[in-house]
């Protein structure tokens, strides 16, 4: 359950001409409309068998409620594909539905009223969309180990909860708890997000998992693996003695590799406790679990594929990316960004992306030390394309520019050093994990967040570099008159005022304070060929060009 109103400004808030950009589709998604805002989700209990046979799923999803206003028609969504048997409210009276897409407009038998609580019950079959390029084109996965045993997982983010179970499929609004009840073939395990509450062989050849999840979670982060895993298991105490349970599920013949690789996560739980605050889901625990595609942030059971290497896939941008395993590293750091501090639209999904790969950063930071980890930062610095903002469009179902990792990462090593206090800047990091932890929040809410702990208004910043395609550009002129220097410089773009550091007289960095109006400052023994921006701190072009004049013209 999370607050809601913040979303449905923005949503009303879209211009027209940027509506017309996208279709009915998106908006029914993207949109939180009255159908969606008149109910506010508390408890999610799905229950579904899986047929590995025949690849399809059957089963029920209660939706337990409170009514924001009164209504007697709500949206429910679930794709196409599946077949709806009954919807059920209270356990008793028939509920009717019509079909737009992949919305359903259930209409109940009776007035809903404000504040009242209530349980939808939807009963539905049928088979689920196969992912063609997990995670990033998404589904049900279904392969088969080195054994031929079945090996099983889903992701959706980006392509919807509901191309698999029925919800609201919005991420403004998350249950408080939910209950995951999934039923397999006897011989494989059923990992799911939560804490394992109970395991039932119907001795028939299904077995049923039930797995609960105490903390709110975003509807693309509830998952299912499915395998014959072997596990085992480790702890990590913090420093006020606090004791996290760590889980592994790993395919058996991994089982040695996943004992050493998995042995990077202690540190990097301390790391991220120090920078971040505390592991958001101790009542869960913390899980990897061994997964047929890449990666993906699963709250509590975050998904591992990365082969046991280190880097991505083994490969690194900089040396240094290849002494930790990537996916271990980015996706457990959304536990924190993404999973606690979750986004309410996905026009903000950079808040889990940049913050999530700046967080591999501060790990290499707080292990290796602060060159190595500007070394790692801009490393990435060519994967930028900026071909759209990294701010999407609220309300039509619109992730910006996926430029929100490096690009994300790039405007948070950025800022840190327009900052320039290193003690305020941990502060504040730590701080927008902490205030907003287990809420929804739109980019406002952070830069609001950073404008107050600072004292100063950096909105030129935020509007440059999240709202536009535009980096930055400084131009710099540099004139030499024997042992005379002036340097003239400003921003090519209106209203931008970001202080920069570059060399100055003496070879060392130092502050300028650009406009975009022209400045002239003096640098006499500047040698201009050693005329530096740092531009390992921030994201920036930067245009010189320079005149040496003799000495003897007058002038």
């Amino acid at each position: 359950m999370r607050s809601l109103i913040s979303l449905l400004i923005c949503c009303l808030t879209v211009s027209p001409a940027a509506k017309a950009q996208f279709t009915h589709a998106d908006s029914l998604r993207g949109f939180l409309s009255s159908e969606r805002a008149c109910y506010d989700v508390l408890y999610y209990n799905l229950d579904l068998r899986l047929d590995t046979v025949s690849r399809s799923i059957a089963g029920s999803n209660g939706i337990t409620f409170s009514a924001v206003n009164d209504f007697d028609v709500m949206q429910i969504d679930l794709f196409e594909n599946y077949h709806v048997d009954s919807i059920i409210l209270d356990g008793k009276k028939h509920a009717s539905f019509e079909r737009d897409g992949k919305a359903m407009f259930v209409r109940l038998s009776e007035k809903i009223r404000k504040g009242s609580k209530h349980t939808v019950t939807v009963f539905y079959a049928g088979t689920p969309q196969v992912a063609k390029r997990p995670p990033w084109d998404g589904g049900f996965t279904w392969e088969r180990d080195r054994h031929g045993e079945l090996w099983i997982g889903v992701s959706c983010q980006g392509l919807g909860a509901s191309s698999w179970w029925p919800n609201k499929d919005h991420q403004s609004d998350e249950p408080d708890s939910m209950l995951m009840s999934i039923t397999v073939p006897s011989n494989l395990i059923d990992v799911s997000n939560g804490r394992l509450r109970d395991v039932q062989d119907y001795g028939n050849g299904w077995t049923r998992y039930a797995w609960f999840i105490s903390y709110p979670i975003n509807n693309y982060n509830v998952t299912l693996n499915i395998a014959k895993y072997s596990y085992f298991n480790d702890e990590y105490v913090n420093a006020t003695g606090d004791t996290l349970t760590l889980d592994y599920y790993v395919l058996p013949y991994n089982l040695e590799k996943a004992k050493a690789q998995f042995s990077q996560v202690p540190s990097m739980m301390k790391i991220f406790e120090k920078r971040f605050g505390k592991y958001p889901f101790y009542r869960d625990g913390y899980k990897l679990v061994e997964t047929p595609y890449l990666g993906m942030e699963h709250q509590s059971a975050v998904a591992y594929g990365n082969d046991y290497l280190q880097g991505y896939r083994g490969t690194s941008a900089a040396d240094i990316g290849l002494t930790f395993d990537f996916i271990i590293i980015h996706e457990s750091a959304h536990e924190w960004w993404g999973n606690s501090v979750t986004s309410n639209d996905i026009a903000d999904s950079w808040i889990h992306e940049g913050f999530g790969a700046y967080a591999e950063a501060v790990y290499v930071e707080d292990l290796y030390g602060y060159r190595k980890a500007m070394e790692y930062v801009n490393g990435k610095k060519p994967g930028v394309v900026n071909d759209r903002p990294i701010i999407g469009t609220y309300g039509v179902d619109n992730n910006g520019s996926k430029d929100m990792y490096i690009k994300g990462q790039l405007i948070l090593n950025t800022l840190r050093h327009v900052i320039d206090n290193d003690k305020l800047w941990w502060e504040i990091v730590k701080g927008i994990a902490e205030t907003f932890a287990y809420k929804n929040i739109d980019s406002d809410d952070i830069f609001a967040y950073i404008n107050r702990k600072t004292g100063k208004d950096y909105g030129y910043f935020f509007n440059q570099y999240f709202k536009t395609t535009v980096v930055p550009t400084l131009n710099v002129f540099i004139r030499k008159k024997g042992p005379a220097v002036r340097m003239s410089y400003k921003w090519e773009e209106k209203g931008f005022r970001m202080p920069i550091k570059v060399t100055g007289g003496r070879g060392e960095y130092s502050f300028i304070y650009p406009t975009d109006s022209v400045q002239t400052t003096r640098f006499d023994y500047l040698n201009p060929e050693e005329f530096r921006v740092a531009e390992d701190q921030f994201y920036v072009n930067v245009k010189v060009s320079t005149m040496y004049v003799d000495p003897a013209k007058v002038e």
